[in-house]
């Protein structure tokens, strides 16, 4: 059981200006991990371009520089800001509609709230946004350039490719992530490692990555699925659930884990941050209205 969430006001601007911190921090690493997911298989006597995290960096740095890993950074960061203000602000209305009588969450409330801020952020921000992340670091695009390409070549449809994938995708991810971080926080504060006031910056830091790990491991079938399906050639795809399908039967099992090391490597850190950066603004906030 945890407290019932805050003002949930102040969770979307803790949570817009936590997201835009944790998406810069991390972006070499969503980069890699994109491209490694957007390559398929290699022929036999072919060597793929991205061999793994480290080939990958190596790859990138060798043949477009240092700054070729903030590619499609762009759009990410235009909208990391309202999707993470979304996520955030959500999950705290939600929890405060699944709240009982004596203003605790049970777990698996939790995680229905995590569930639909999830869903409710992928549908209004992370579809189109991923959608033209990837498309920028699978063409090598500028940012105006590719919207416009999207743009032109598919409409305003092209920007909600992989939707069914997405909505998937980031509702089981911040489901497992709110329930885990939560359950950590109610935790620490049953075992008297708290002073009442909230959590210290080092254990929101430790809190979010262990839901990093939890969340990663749990959802990366989806987040291949979804990177195949916002990708430029995801018109061989019949849908969804045919995607899925395919990268099973042709690629196998191992397939869906694929990209799961530099993802850990993004989501760990990545999620640390943005638990700690969160929990740092909204008492900073809190403190001030009152």
């Amino acid at each position: 059981m945890a407290k019932k969430s805050s003002d949930p006001k102040v969770a979307i601007l803790a949570g817009s200006i936590a997201g835009g911190i944790e998406t810069v921090c991390v972006w070499p690493m969503e980069f890699i991990k994109t491209q490694l997911q957007l390559q398929e298989k290699a022929a036999t006597g072919q060597k793929p371009k991205f061999t793994g995290m480290i080939g990958g960096f190596r790859y990138v740095i060798s043949s477009q520089g240092f700054l070729g890993l903030y590619r499609g950074l762009a759009p990410t960061l235009v909208g990391s800001l309202p999707k993470a203000g979304i996520r955030f602000g959500a999950n705290a209305q939600f929890k405060k509609m699944l709240a009982g009588p004596d203003g605790k969450v049970s777990t698996k409330s939790q995680f229905f709230a995590g569930l639909m801020a999830g869903a409710i952020e992928a549908t209004l921000a992370t579809t189109p946004i991923e959608t033209v992340k990837t498309k920028l670091i699978q063409t090598n695009s500028g940012f105006v350039s590719g919207i416009r390409q999207v743009m032109a070549t598919e409409g305003i449809g092209g920007l909600y490719q992989g939707l069914q994938a997405t909505v998937l995708k980031q509702g089981f991810n911040q489901g497992l992530r709110f329930m885990w971080f939560n359950e950590y926080k109610g935790a620490l504060e049953r075992w008297g490692y708290t002073d009442g006031s909230g959590l210290a910056p080092i254990q929101s830091l430790l809190g979010g990555m262990s839901a990093g790990v939890f969340s990663t491991l749990g959802t990366n079938p989806f987040d291949v699925v979804k990177t195949r399906m916002q990708g430029v050639d995801a018109k061989k795809y019949k849908g969804t659930l045919d995607c899925f399908k395919t990268i099973g039967a042709k690629e196998g099992m191992s397939a869906y884990y694929t990209g799961v090391v530099p993802r850990l490597c993004r989501v760990v850190p990545g999620q640390g941050i943005i638990f700690m950066s969160f929990e740092t603004i909204q008492s900073w906030v809190e403190k001030r209205l009152k």
